[in-house]
């Protein structure tokens, strides 16, 4: 089996606000492999993107923090490096695209001038060389013409090609992991198929490793080989993707699936999670999606559960998951 590339064990954030301490990330746990593309799966502030810059040490503001557990880093701790050191390994051994590549890209520099600064930052190189790296970079993520391109401003590209920009930077060192935040999000559906299909031509060539930040399921069906899904902070179930997807073990992650667009019948009303995700500052006792779950019962709200080992190297944190899919009609209690 291929080394661990990145492991988060039991990960905790806390963020201080108002005398308050909450908890956005809570113990959470995962491995991820050199070449592997894992997606992380939940509504939004169910703590995805939180878990990944807390592994990117690039947590906002002064008030949040790691506050437990460890990052695994091909086997070295890097949760309580100094900045000085985390700068050196990001970009070279790992890097983050985000949502909103508009929200990312300097207004005021070219696309080229942007990708040739992460090169210099952290290689020796001439000023011409990182230029045409950067130019091939753009040519490696779809650009037609890049040579002429890198003069170019991120306002002149449409969102799609924005995001490739995003890319061709963030691989500007050749790191070993990349983190895509929601990279398909306000893109039309045929440009997220190609924005997809590239990241995956990346890792075919290149052996990377990526973690995938999504709510859609369609897009995990697509793209990645393993998943967490995460609630309320926490990861509630891990599985190779063939499994989750044919059984999940965790009411929540059926009920994400039971709300796909796909699964439901043309003029029929989609189905949908009732209630909202709990506040951090008003997390139900127990466990955490009991007050959402048509399966729970006292003791769910009275047990916290923790994640518990399952058939097929498969961990869920529910309760009643023998019961409720252990028989050949899983999910059906």
């Amino acid at each position: 089996m291929t080394a661990a590339l990145i492991e988060a064990q039991d990960l905790t954030v806390e963020i201080e606000t108002r005398g308050n301490r909450l908890r956005p990330v809570d113990r959470v746990s995962f491995v991820l492999r050199a070449g592997e593309v894992m997606g992380l799966v939940g509504e939004s502030g169910s703590g995805k993107s939180m878990t990944c810059r807390a592994l990117m040490r690039l947590l906002p503001g002064r008030q949040a923090r790691i506050a437990g557990g460890k990052v695994l880093f091909e086997g070295r701790d890097i949760a309580g490096l100094p900045e000085a050191q985390m700068r050196a390994l990001r970009g070279p051994q790992m890097a983050m695209i985000f949502q909103n590549p508009s929200s990312h890209l300097d207004p005021v520099m070219t696309i080229g001038e942007q990708i040739a600064e992460a090169i210099r930052s952290h290689e020796p190189m001439s000023r011409k060389a990182a230029r045409a790296q950067a130019a091939e970079l753009l040519r490696q993520v779809g650009f037609p013409d890049p040579a002429r391109q890198l003069d170019a401003y991120a306002h002149q590209f449409s969102g799609g090609m924005r995001q490739r920009a995003m890319i061709a930077a963030a691989l500007a060192c050749r790191p070993k992991l990349l983190i895509a935040d929601e990279p398909t999000t306000a893109l039309d559906v045929t440009v997220q198929a190609q924005i997809l299909r590239l990241l995956l031509d990346l890792r075919d060539r290149t052996g990377l490793a990526i973690i995938l930040i999504t709510h859609d399921l369609g897009v995990v069906a697509q793209t990645c080989e393993s998943v967490a899904v995460m609630y309320a902070g926490r990861i509630v179930e891990r599985a190779r993707k063939a499994d989750l997807l044919r059984r999940p073990l965790h009411p929540y992650t059926e009920a994400l699936m039971r709300s796909r667009p796909e699964q439901v019948p043309v003029g029929r009303l989609l189905p949908s999670i009732e209630g909202q995700p709990p506040t951090l500052s008003q997390l139900p006792a127990g466990c955490r999606f009991h007050p959402r779950c048509r399966h729970s019962r006292p003791a769910c709200e009275a047990t916290t559960p923790t994640l518990a080992a399952a058939a097929g190297n498969r961990v869920t944190a529910c309760l009643r998951w023998e019961e409720l899919y252990a028989g050949p009609a899983g999910g059906r209690a």
